[in-house]
């Protein structure tokens, strides 16, 4: 496989060998098929025509007008993408960590920044519409670059960046009683 990481033509060569057709065939296949859903798109090449579903998922998602599952070029372009609250602390959190640990690179996988080792993947942050997400990769991992990591091994809590409130002791989220399956 030649190209880019991300890139989804990277695969046509290999479909066209373990199918016989060129993967013009295919988007013609899923444009004669008409509009249909993610799933039923997949359905067709994967139970019709035997494709796994690395190589389905090249096809349909190509089809669908997305040649790329690269959807930033570089951390900064993910910071960027942020609220302006967000991503300073995304960068903070990032630069107390690179600050003390000058060896980690910043690098952008699945789509999110994450800290990299020469071993592997240490530390991310994903993002959600009103919160970040720091995912430490493993105990190991932590253990390996941060002093006193054996005290986070199963912690997890909530820290609230804009300032109204620590988060509870237990890490939970307050939130109202829930309504859901109540009687009325």
């Amino acid at each position: 496989m030649s190209g880019e990481p991300g890139d989804r033509a990277r695969y046509f060569s290999a479909i066209e060998r373990a199918h016989g057709q060129p993967v013009q065939h295919w988007f013609d296949l899923l444009a004669a098929a008409g509009p249909a859903s993610y799933d039923a798109q997949m359905a067709l090449l994967r139970d019709g025509h035997g494709f796994s579903r690395t190589h389905a998922n090249a096809v349909v998602m190509t089809h669908r007008g997305s040649p790329s599952a690269r959807r930033v070029a570089s951390p900064d372009a993910w910071f960027d993408a942020l609220p302006p609250d967000q991503a300073g602390t995304a960068r903070a959190i990032f630069a107390a960590i690179t600050d003390r640990h000058p060896d980690l690179d910043l690098v952008i996988a699945w789509n999110q920044p994450i800290l990299r080792a020469t071993g592997g993947y240490v530390f991310g942050v994903s993002a959600a519409t009103r919160h970040l997400t720091c995912n430490p990769f493993s105990t190991e991992v932590l253990q390996a670059h941060l002093l006193g990591a054996d005290r986070l091994a199963g912690r997890r809590g909530t820290a609230r960046p804009d300032g109204r409130g620590p988060p509870r002791r237990d890490g939970l989220r307050r939130q109202a009683p829930s309504t859901r399956g109540a009687r009325v």
